[in-house]
């Protein structure tokens, strides 16, 4: 339930916000938002939270905690708003719209905040309306970077039927919307999100249960390994005296030996009257080795998947004892990747088995080695801006050189790479050459021609010779 328009003026009127200063914005999703705000030496957290149904500003006691990735949007407010002052925050009539007039230096910016359930949206302002940029950007009502907004033309009181609800407990209306939204707050509570973790992580956790159980399953017909070796030992025991019988029902043949193993009693040993005795006792041989070298890997199953099991309870059981909604919906996804390493594990390694990586200094280099590896980087691993660098006229690796925002890449770093062209060339051998480099956009792939094969264009050469040293600081640098 999102706040009504006398809980907005109410939470206001405690908050008192003018004169406060912005000493810090955190955007942890894409739908919340917090200021720390410093005023009459007390500092404190404002929440403001647009995602539809729990729509709300208020004072918050919880720590809000940061995106792992900076976000545009605030971004956007550091820059403008940081360490400017509140000089006014009124809310709009009954609009659920409330207005911040801030100050920071000469510039004088209005945030918005529309507490709307099936439209909330922030927008940073100019003074005259003209939008900034918007935390969610919404063309059609022109509410993007160049538009305007100006919902003071139409605010306005109404006798609306809304009232302050009654909540328990003691303490400000502030303190006390902030326990409720963490107890009942819809999707971001404490019970909805332990809920979530719950659903995530016990399906996975019955899965992992049930593999448990198979692989119990094949470690016991596994386990019968020693005796396929005894039945060849048997049969080879009885090699002269190998006559194979068969029987009336279904055909199958078996002969009948002393057990020699279990006491001496006559056991019927399962054969293949097409083969002789030694062929027999050698096909057992071989069904015990490949039980027992089995019996090997699935234990070792078996030891992973208890390990996993465990592991998993864990990160669940952790997730539950968080009483911070924020940060129990941050740990939730974070916890959810970390659950589940075996498929993105092997993603990674697969990628990084996609040619070899060298990390020197800020610049990351990867050398693919064949003509598969070359076309999977090409395909998969690199972007236009990326360079590009090949031996001239000898068949060997691609070199790529990705790149950094703003940067160009400095002469040592080309130097790197261009003794890597050439050292996992077929001229490696003649100690120098000259290298082909461009960006990898302007590679053309042959028509019809085979797997790899590209065709560049404004291309430079560096005439280099092979550099022992830079070589092995360079190995020294692979990852």
């Amino acid at each position: 339930m999102s706040l009504n328009w006398k809980e907005i003026d109410l939470i206001l009127s405690e908050l008192d916000l003018a004169g406060s200063q912005i000493q810090k914005i955190i955007q942890s999703g894409f739908d919340t938002l917090a200021f720390r705000l410093y005023c009459r030496g007390r500092a404190r957290s404002l929440l403001v939270v647009i995602r539809g149904g729990v729509c709300r500003l208020h004072e918050t006691f919880r720590d809000i905690p940061p995106n792992d990735k900076p976000l545009r949007f605030c971004e956007l407010l550091k820059s403008r708003i940081l360490n400017g002052r509140i000089e006014e925050a009124v809310q709009l009539g009954c609009d659920r719209i409330v207005r911040c007039t801030i100050r920071r230096g000469e510039r004088r910016f209005l945030l918005y905040f529309r507490l709307w359930s099936n439209a909330a949206n922030v927008m940073l302002c100019e003074p005259d309306g003209r939008i900034i940029d918007a935390m969610r950007r919404l063309p059609k009502r022109g509410e993007k970077g160049g538009g305007y907004y100006r919902p003071e033309r139409s605010a306005g009181r109404t006798n609306a039927p809304y009232g302050v609800r009654e909540l328990e407990g003691e303490g400000s209306f502030n303190e006390k919307i902030d326990r409720w939204y963490a107890e009942q707050g819809g999707v971001l509570s404490l019970e909805a999100l332990r809920a979530e973790a719950v659903r995530r992580f016990e399906g996975g956790i019955m899965r992992l249960e049930a593999a448990l159980s198979r692989l119990c399953e094949k470690e016991a017909a596994c386990s019968d390994a020693e005796r396929l070796k005894e039945y060849g030992d048997i049969i080879m025991a009885n090699i002269s005296l190998f006559k194979p019988e068969r029987s009336g029902v279904d055909g199958a043949a078996w002969i009948e030996a002393d057990d020699f193993y279990s006491g001496g009693g006559p056991i019927r040993i399962s054969v293949d009257p097409e083969k002789g005795a030694a062929e027999n006792a050698a096909a057992y041989y071989g069904r015990y080795r490949k039980a027992k070298s089995g019996l090997d890997g699935v234990r070792a199953a078996i030891a992973g998947t208890e390990a996993e099991i465990v592991r998993q309870k864990d990160i669940l059981e952790r997730l539950l004892s968080e009483q911070n909604p924020f940060r129990l919906k941050k740990r939730i996804d974070e916890a959810e990747r970390e659950a589940s390493p075996r498929a993105g594990a092997a993603t990674d390694r697969e990628r990084k088995r996609s040619g070899l990586l060298f990390r020197r200094g800020d610049w990351l280099m990867i050398a693919g080695r064949t003509a598969k590896e070359n076309d999977e980087l090409l395909r998969r691993h690199v972007n236009g801006n990326d360079l590009w660098l090949h031996a001239r006229d000898f068949a060997g690796a691609y070199i790529f050189v990705k790149r950094r925002s703003g940067k160009t890449v400095p002469l040592p770093a080309l130097l790197d790479a261009a003794n890597l062209a050439l050292f996992y060339s077929k001229g490696r051998n003649s100690g120098s050459g000259e290298i082909f480099y461009t960006q990898v956009k302007h590679l053309r792939r042959a028509k019809n021609g085979p797997k790899g094969l590209v065709i560049p264009a404004q291309e430079k050469t560096l005439s280099v010779k092979l550099e022992e040293w830079r070589l092995r600081e360079l190995e020294a640098c692979r990852e």
